[in-house]
C-alpha cells in the first residue's frame, strides 16, 4: 500500500517531506507528492506513517 496527498487539501507546507524515512515526499506542481512505489507507510520504520503525524490538515494525506 501507499499513501496519497490530496492536491486540493495541500497547503504546501513541507511538515510531511523531512519526517519521510524514504524519501517518498516530493515538490510537485506547487504542492507536494508521495512516489507510490517508494511509500512503505513507514512499516519497519515506525508504528505510524509520520507525514500523517505531522500533517495539520484533515484528509490531506490518505491510503489507496
Amino acid at each position: 500500500m501507499a499513501l496519497q496527498i490530496v492536491r486540493d487539501v495541500c497547503t504546501a507546507c513541507g511538515d510531511c517531506e523531512p519526517v519521510c524515512p524514504t524519501q517518498s515526499i516530493l515538490p510537485f506542481k506547487g504542492v507536494y507528492k508521495i512516489e507510490a512505489e517508494t511509500c512503505t507507510e513507514c512499516e519497519g520504520d515506525h508504528d505510524l506513517p509520520q507525514c500523517l503525524d505531522v500533517c495539520m490538515e484533515d484528509d490531506c494525506i490518505i491510503s489507496v
